[in-house]
């Protein structure tokens, strides 16, 4: 905004400070004096209490009073604007410079809205396919959405079967049922990740290994897998199965790990929640294991607000899948249960959610791979940023825009950038805390990718900013002016 637009003096009428109101229509004006230092804010409010008392439109503002208005400091960030005026109760705050002269007006309508890390981005077929379900009174769980959202992922993956779950939680944990994970079993998972993608290994008993990332993708290592595993065969503890996962959108380097667990006749797992439309080597991620899961949770590239996929080559896999997950329920006349089961199942109107998504799945990928590049191009000056790679063999979705910050001090460090970039509203969070760091997961035997663990150093020196396929230019644009005014300060 033009400051001198709104700028006036005490030689002013009345009248003449309504006009500039009415005429600029942002509800104050600022009152300066002859060199240009604040004085106050003037609001339609102000003239009226005048006139109340006894003025007319002819008399001039130095009938107002020397009251001192509340103002911002040049640094102030949108946080402490937003709690000054909140305190206050006003909803506009001059800036003012050492001098005592307005340099900006901050309105509360211009900065109050958050940029967040990843929001869920609706289109208009979901509403098509949800409207069915309610016009067809298929409101519980199961129904023709979830059929036919089923064979629209398998055939867009290439997969031959796909089971609609309730998350993607919920489909680690049955892959781990169908492999007979118990009691007693040594499950290997990659270590960078988030608590889902081990939990379920818990949940049945089993003994979590955590594998370090490798620099290249940022995913599981094949140089610590390999450690593990020959460990594992010496001293008799082969895990039941490898959840490999494929981190922030990008598939791990899946031919060494395969070869490594054909090798050892170890199962694979793929967890890729968040690589749904990435590829390997042209191939999907997911495709790769014995079981592959997906994730529709609200902040991921296409969401059915809560919900995932088991997908697999197996029909018997898929069978057993859709068995446990309706409470395994037996095949008679009565309620009767040989085994126990899960309430699992995704319901019909969030698969009509999950098909009218699954259309705009490679330009949400699109979008969000934009996004990433404007990041690394329009931030490209700054050297101490480095982007999350993305090696030759892979496709990356983007699903976050995720980079690491060099070591160079306080003004460098990623838990400093994301507290800065919280007070300018705009949400950014650490790169996954690995799961060896964990309170809950400390006791557990952990392989690194060399010396130094990979994970470790990606935790302390990592952040994910706001990557959401629905950002809008603005947004980005702030987010990216944001961390060049960290960088220069």
């Amino acid at each position: 905004m033009d400051i001198s637009k709104i700028a006036i003096g005490r030689d002013a009428t009345l009248h003449d400070a309504l006009a500039l109101l009415d005429r600029t229509a942002t509800g104050v004006l600022l009152l300066s004096s002859a060199d240009e230092r604040f004085e106050r804010t003037v609001t339609d409010g102000d003239i009226r209490r005048l006139l109340l008392d006894g003025a007319n439109l002819n008399d001039t503002l130095s009938l107002l009073s020397d009251r001192q208005s509340v103002t911002l400091q040049l640094g102030y960030t949108r946080r402490e604007a937003l709690l000054l005026m909140q305190a206050n109760v006003v909803n506009h705050l001059p800036v003012v410079d050492d001098n005592g002269k307005v340099v900006e007006l901050v309105e509360r309508s211009k900065i109050d809205q958050p940029v967040l890390l990843s929001t869920p981005h609706m289109g208009e077929s979901e509403i098509e396919f949800v409207t069915e379900a309610f016009r067809t009174n298929w409101i519980a769980p199961l129904g023709p959405n979830v059929d036919a959202f089923e064979i629209e992922l398998a055939e867009k993956l290439g997969i031959a079967n796909a089971v609609a779950l309730s998350s993607g939680t919920a489909a680690i944990h049955l892959a781990l049922r169908l492999l007979d994970v118990g009691p007693g079993d040594y499950v290997f998972c990659s270590t960078l990740t988030f608590a889902a993608s081990v939990n379920p290994i818990v949940y049945q008993g089993a003994e979590p290994v955590l594998i370090d990332s490798e620099p290249e993708s940022w995913n599981m290592s094949p140089q610590a897998l390999e450690r593990a595993l020959e460990v594992g065969r010496r001293e008799g503890k082969l895990p039941k199965a490898v959840i490999v996962v494929s981190l922030y959108g990008q598939s791990a380097d899946m031919d060494p790990i395969v070869e490594l667990c054909d090798r050892f006749d170890v199962p694979i797992i793929e967890d890729a929640a968040e690589s749904l439309g990435a590829t390997y080597k042209g191939k999907a991620s997911g495709s790769f294991g014995r079981m592959g899961i997906y994730s529709f949770n609200g902040n991921k590239i296409i969401t059915t607000s809560s919900g995932g996929m088991l997908v697999t080559e197996e029909k018997a896999f898929a069978d057993r899948a859709r068995f446990l997950s309706t409470q395994a329920r037996d095949p008679a006349p009565h309620y009767q249960h040989s085994t126990i089961g899960y309430n699992y199942r995704m319901s019909n109107i969030l698969a009509g959610v999950g098909r009218g998504q699954l259309k705009v799945l490679e330009q949400r990928v699109s979008e969000r791979r934009r996004i990433y590049e404007t990041y690394r191009k329009e931030l490209s000056d700054i050297e101490w940023i480095e982007w999350m790679p993305e090696p030759a063999w892979s496709y990356s979705t983007r699903w976050l825009s995720a980079c690491t910050l060099q070591q160079g001090g306080s003004n460098r460090s990623a838990s400093a950038l994301i507290q800065y970039l919280a007070g300018e509203l705009i949400e950014a969070r650490p790169i996954w805390k690995p799961m060896h760091l964990q309170p809950v997961f400390s006791d557990c035997s952990f392989f690194a990718h060399g010396n130094q663990p990979i994970s470790d150093r990606l935790f302390d020196t990592g952040l994910c900013l706001p990557s959401g396929s629905n950002m809008s230019e603005q947004q980005l644009e702030r987010t990216i002016n944001a961390i060049r005014r960290y960088a220069h300060a």
